[in-house]
């Protein structure tokens, strides 16, 4: 038996994972129902929300569309992020990773083919509502540097759910369950800064809106999009974002041995 380099070893782990991304992207793209949830879905949101809801909101100075859709782009992000829990359950309800087992892969490219490919997949999603919230009147005031803050926060916001989701599909007996675990996703973004002040809230919500991981986040991208301080929230941000990617990957990574062990 060849023993191979640990140069040779993350070469071939890369080579892997990148041939598992392109399987998950050719199933997202052959599946109409997931393309039309990953895009039609989010742009529903937006609009439900700007012309549902939007003249009964009064969030202060700025326009209730300059102040909902950094949390739009995060519920989407959240919803789509999730679905990896539902894909990575079915790989292994179908019996396609005890397939994958047989051959000479690395083990942690299923999980990290997984995990890139939502990644990219929800970075287009949000680029596409960015396009059609500024096409029905959002106006962000932040300059290129800022925008690549935008894209690196919202990366690793994807980045640290999709890992969770994978812990989560992986914990999940079959994909109805990995569906319901991840219902967290979506239900955080509304008691948050996403839709309105969380001063608006009652007192003990008050407290848990601005002490879950969702506002900092929000209140950072806000921030960043209109040009407005962010305080400590970009601090916050990041290390709940790290803190939720460590604690999903070491997670998926105990419960995918367990899942595939022998």
């Amino acid at each position: 038996m060849t023993t191979l380099s640990p140069a040779q070893r993350t070469l071939r782990t890369v080579q892997d994972s990148a041939t598992m991304l392109d399987r998950n992207i050719r199933h997202t793209l052959r599946s109409p129902d997931t393309m039309i949830m990953t895009i039609a879905l989010p742009v529903i949101i937006l609009l439900m929300f700007v012309y549902v809801f939007g003249g009964a909101m009064d969030v202060g100075p700025v326009t209730y569309i300059d102040y909902v859709v950094p949390g739009i782009i995060l519920l989407c992000a959240g919803f789509g992020a999730s679905t990896t829990a539902v894909s990575l359950s079915t790989d292994l309800a179908d019996g396609i990773i005890d397939r994958f087992r047989t051959m000479a892969i690395a083990r942690s490219a299923v999980l990290t083919g997984h995990v890139t490919e939502s990644v990219i997949r929800n970075l287009i999603t949000s680029g596409i509502v960015i396009g059609v919230a500024v096409a029905i009147g959002f106006r962000p005031t932040t300059d290129p540097l800022r925008w690549l803050g935008v894209a690196g926060l919202l990366a690793m916001f994807v980045f640290a759910l999709s890992w969770l989701s994978a812990a989560l599909g992986l914990l999940a007996r079959n994909p109805e369950a990995a569906n319901g675990f991840t219902f967290v996703f979506m239900f955080l973004p509304y008691v948050s800064s996403a839709f309105v002040p969380t001063e608006s809230m009652p007192v003990w919500l008050h407290w848990f809106a601005e002490n879950q991981p969702v506002t900092p986040v929000i209140e950072t991208m806000r921030g960043l999009l209109m040009g407005t301080p962010i305080g400590h929230s970009g601090v916050l941000a990041v290390l709940w974002c790290s803190g939720i990617a460590l604690a999903g990957y070491v997670a998926a990574g105990v419960l995918f041995r367990r899942r595939t062990s022998v």
